[in-house]
C-alpha cells in the first residue's frame, strides 16, 4: 500500500512538558482514521506538527514519501481546523471568497487567480451543495452551512489527504450525522484519505476504518475489529468503554 503519512518516534514538548512521546504510525492511501483520546492527549498538537505548524522535538515525519522539511505538495492536503478558531464572524467575506482562500497555497507571488481557479471553486461549491450561497456573507449562515463552506475551502485544491479537527463540535445532531456521512462518502467514492480528530469514540466506528487512540503516546492503532478483539484494550479501557467504542461499528 502507498503510505500517505508516516510518523516515526515523534516527540514534542512545550518547555519541560512532553506533549507527544515517541509516537509512530503509518496512514495508507484510502484510510479513514479516527484520531481519538482524552483532553490534553496531544491530538491537535500531533496534527499541527504533521502539518509543519509546530516544530517537533525529535522524530521523522514523511508526507507522500517525502520528509517534512523538503515537502512542497501542500495543495495535496486539505485541513479543516476547529471551527471556533477558523473564522472571525466579523470578517465580511462571502462564501465564494472563503472557498477561494483554499487555493492560496498553490500560488506563488504575485498571487493571481485564473479561470481554471474559478472552475475549481464552482466545482467545490457544487460538491458541497452550496452554490446558491456563494454571494452570501459567511456570518449570515447557519453552523451547518458554515461547516460546509470551510470543507469546500479544504477540498477546492482536490486534496489526496483531508485532515479535520473536531468538525462536528458546532453542529446539532442531525447536521453532525449528515456531515459525517458526507465525509465517509468522500473517502469511499473519491478515495480521499481522511484523518479526523474526534472526542466521540462511541460514534467514530460508524465511519472510520481505523482507530488511532492517543494519550501523549499511541495507546492503540489499527482496525476497529482488532481493537474490539484486543485483551490489552479490554484491560486498558474496561469492558464497558471498549464495548461502547465497538458496538456501533
Amino acid at each position: 500500500m502507498v503510505s500517505v503519512l508516516s510518523v516515526k518516534n515523534l516527540s514534542f514538548s512545550y518547555g519541560p512538558v512532553e506533549v507527544l512521546s515517541d509516537v509512530s504510525f503509518d496512514v495508507e492511501k484510502g484510510d479513514y482514521v479516527g484520531l481519538a483520546g482524552p483532553n490534553g492527549a496531544g491530538k491537535t498538537t500531533l496534527v499541527k506538527t504533521v502539518l509543519g505548524l509546530s516544530e517537533r522535538s525529535r522524530g521523522v515525519v514523511k508526507l507522500f514519501g517525502r520528509e517534512l522539511k523538503s515537502f512542497d505538495g501542500w495543495d495535496r492536503i486539505g485541513y479543516l481546523s476547529q471551527r471556533v478558531t477558523a473564522f472571525n464572524p466579523l470578517f465580511p467575506a462571502s462564501v465564494k471568497e472563503v472557498v477561494k482562500l483554499g487555493l492560496l497555497s498553490q500560488k506563488k507571488f504575485p498571487r493571481r487567480f485564473t479561470e481554471s481557479d474559478s472552475v475549481k471553486i464552482r466545482q467545490s461549491l457544487d460538491l458541497m451543495g452550496i452554490s446558491d450561497l456563494e454571494d452570501k456573507p459567511v456570518s449570515d449562515l447557519s453552523g451547518g452551512q458554515q461547516q460546509r463552506v470551510f470543507l469546500a475551502r479544504a477540498l477546492v485544491s482536490n486534496p489526496d489527504l483531508l485532515i479535520l479537527d473536531e468538525p462536528g463540535t458546532a453542529l446539532d445532531q442531525p447536521s453532525r450525522e449528515g456531515f459525517f456521512e458526507f465525509i465517509k462518502k468522500l473517502n469511499q467514492d473519491k478515495g480521499i484519505t481522511i484523518i479526523l480528530i474526534t472526542h466521540d469514540t462511541a460514534q467514530i466506528g460508524q465511519y472510520a476504518n481505523k482507530l488511532l487512540y492517543m494519550d501523549k503516546k499511541v495507546v492503540f492503532y489499527g482496525s476497529f475489529s482488532d481493537f474490539c478483539k484486543s485483551t490489552e484494550m479490554h484491560q486498558y479501557f474496561g469492558h464497558f468503554s471498549q464495548h461502547l467504542i465497538c458496538h456501533q461499528h
